[in-house]
């Protein structure tokens, strides 16, 4: 279940002005930004995260993507500008190949071989043939059609099965609890990475060590929080070990979050301070990492 913290995250993401920097181009969370390029325009786009976003929202908030064009063929409204846009390499590969094919055809052309010319024609031929099948519009929707009719299929085979997952009714506060905090995480973690990268501004090896610190705590804390939600799901009885493992992991979310909220608080303290608030800022971060130490550690 994706929060609304995480989709209001997301949306702001897409929202945010593009960073130019040493020649790249990045967004608001510091990701680089590949460039869309065709023979008469270069974009940057900014591309959404399908796992937390609906295809209505990516549709709203990320209409010229990628994902907002596959969604649209697969609804059978898009045109061929989509089918362009996902498959902007095609004019570069096809321009090469051709290119490619008359410097071979030339020799053979003037040289009189009947076969090579038969040759050389087919490979002239077979890219359109690919052009005109990747074109079809109507190849997507088709497609679409039948993963949902698969999926609809599967989804009544195995409702029973799901029903399974729906966990102890006596273990729900603790699901409540694990997405409360998840949703506070989030908030934190974004607070947080703009902090560090308006006190230290990349590329430096202390915001590279702080970046990748946040990183393998973000991690740390979704796999310590679907690791919770799937006990609360599938356990079949609630016992005192089942108690204490989830209180556990619980406990290592709040300590996460807290490491997370002294490191802000240290940066918007500090953020134009000397060298000694910079070690303070530092001393922060080596405990995050014995904190991710102990815990892998720990499993």
């Amino acid at each position: 279940m994706v929060s609304d913290n995480s989709k209001m995250l997301e949306i702001n993401r897409l929202k945010s002005p593009l960073k130019y920097r040493d020649y790249k181009v990045y967004d608001s969370n510091g990701n680089e930004i590949q460039s869309v390029e065709t023979f008469s325009d270069l974009k940057y786009i900014i591309e959404p995260d399908p796992d937390i976003l609906s295809e209505d929202e990516i549709l709203e908030y990320a209409p010229k993507s990628k994902e907002a064009s596959k969604i649209r063929l697969k609804r059978g409204v898009g045109d061929n500008s989509d089918v362009l846009l996902i498959n902007d390499s095609i004019p570069w590969i096809f321009a090469l190949y051709y290119t490619i094919l008359i410097c071979i055809s030339i020799p053979v052309i003037y040289g009189g071989n009947r076969f090579g010319m038969f040759f050389i024609l087919i490979m002239a031929i077979l890219p359109l043939v690919y052009l005109y099948y990747i074109f079809n519009l109507k190849k997507y929707y088709v497609k679409s059609k039948q993963k949902q009719n698969n999926k609809s299929r599967f989804s009544i085979a195995s409702g029973n099965e799901a029903k399974s997952g729906d966990g102890l009714e006596s273990l729900k506060k603790y699901a409540d609890e694990i997405e409360d905090l998840r949703a506070v995480f989030d908030s934190k973690e974004i607070a947080v990475r703009k902090l560090i990268e308006k006190r230290f501004e990349p590329p430096q090896m202390t915001y590279d060590r702080f970046m990748t610190t946040i990183d393998k705590s973000h991690d740390l804390f979704y796999h310590e929080a679907d690791s919770a939600i799937n006990i609360t799901k599938f356990a079949v009885e609630d016992t005192p070990r089942v108690d204490a493992e989830l209180e556990n992991k619980i406990s290592i979310l709040k300590s996460i979050i807290d490491q997370i909220e002294d490191l802000t608080n240290e940066l918007v303290i500090n953020i134009n301070s000397d060298e000694e608030s910079h070690d303070n800022v530092k001393n922060l971060v080596d405990d995050m990492e014995d904190l991710i130490d102990s815990v892998k550690e720990y499993k």
